[in-house]
């Protein structure tokens, strides 16, 4: 299989690195124009173009987006009115109404679909199964080190490098914390895209010196059901506000596609 990647970060990277488990055999890229190709060694063909007709012109058969909200925006719709399923990893996009349309346009334009991964979190399938009996609450507290914070709107809140102990510096909803926090709060956008909605979800996002990982810890409740999910993840070599499952969730989101061709 062809598969095309919108990005060459953290994410794209652990990516390829672990696509032997799967049936890709062609990797086509799509970066910026001032991107440096870097010296590659590994057998899989990876290919790099800087524009997305380019990009487009090669065909992949499935296209995973993993190069942030702006990527998102300019890429993901037409690549779904080109007729290409494509999974997004910056679900927290979508938390913008506006962009949120343009896809669902696209999606019906092309015949494609946007598929939304798990990423670093588990029990969506729950979540979306008991929304269908009306409204849930959810309730989502986000726990990273401070470090994993740097480069967000929480250097402005806290001074992220003198707290000695877990501090909440967002108290809001979903869509709140989605826009605000683009890089760091993609969990909040898959809790609400499965059920929740953005303006009925609570968030909280802490900064903790403690915390040897990214913790996601969320409780759900309805008349017919109620549970607590709590995830304590790694973060990912090069990029501490990603959790490696994502990169893990993406690799599945890809076998489970490879697996119906």
């Amino acid at each position: 299989m062809h598969l095309g990647l919108i990005g060459y970060g953290s994410i794209a990277t652990a990516l390829i690195a672990r696509l032997s488990a799967s049936r890709v055999t062609r990797v086509t890229v799509l970066v910026r124009p001032t991107f440096s190709v870097p010296d590659r060694t590994d057998e899989l063909p990876v290919q790099f173009v800087r524009d997305i007709d380019a990009f487009l012109n090669v065909k992949p058969d499935l296209i995973v987006e993993c190069a942030g909200h702006s990527a998102v925006t300019d890429h993901v719709p037409p690549c779904l009115a080109a007729g290409h399923d494509v999974i997004i990893a910056s679900v927290g996009a979508l938390a913008d109404v506006a962009l949120a349309e343009r896809i669902a346009a696209a999606e019906t334009r092309g015949g494609a679909r946007a598929i939304l991964p798990n990423g670093a979190i588990g029990g969506l399938d729950l979540l979306r199964a008991i929304s269908l009996a009306g409204d849930v609450d959810v309730i989502y507290r986000g726990i990273k080190p401070p470090q994993a914070w740097r480069g967000s709107p929480a250097e402005t809140l806290i001074d992220l490098t003198s707290i000695t102990q877990a501090t909440t510096f967002f108290q809001g909803n979903g869509r709140d914390a989605a826009l605000a926090f683009p890089k760091n709060a993609n969990v909040v956008a898959a809790l609400a895209l499965a059920g929740a909605g953005f303006e009925r979800m609570r968030v909280e996002l802490i900064a903790d010196p403690g915390a040897t990982g990214n913790r996601h810890a969320y409780t759900v409740a309805s008349p017919l059901c109620r549970y607590t999910m709590d995830i304590e993840a790694t973060g990912a070599a090069g990029n501490a506000r990603t959790s490696v499952t994502t990169v893990l969730s993406l690799l599945q989101e890809i076998l489970t596609y490879t697996s119906s061709l």
